[in-house]
């Protein structure tokens, strides 16, 4: 019962990761090399909630997300 609670705890960030996945093969390739930190934000994302789960994880991708302007240097970063 206990793995069965596990498995279905962990389908949003199986989601989550999916849809990260998917922007980065099918989106991100059309858009060029545009980003101004290292590592990329959606990789950084992937990152985040592989090391805090999905829910601040997630959140600190969008803090991230949102840093990323023409006033903000840019450079190594990771979560």
């Amino acid at each position: 019962m206990m793995k069965l609670l596990q498995t279905i705890a962990a389908i949003p960030g199986y989601l989550l990761t999916g849809l990260i996945r998917l922007y980065q093969i099918f989106l991100s390739p059309l858009l060029g090399p545009s980003c101004r930190f290292h590592p990329t934000c959606s990789e950084y994302a992937l990152l985040a909630i592989k090391k805090y789960g999905v829910l601040k994880g997630s959140w600190k991708a969008t803090r991230r997300i949102f840093r990323c302007h023409p006033w903000n240097p840019g450079g190594y970063d990771p979560p």
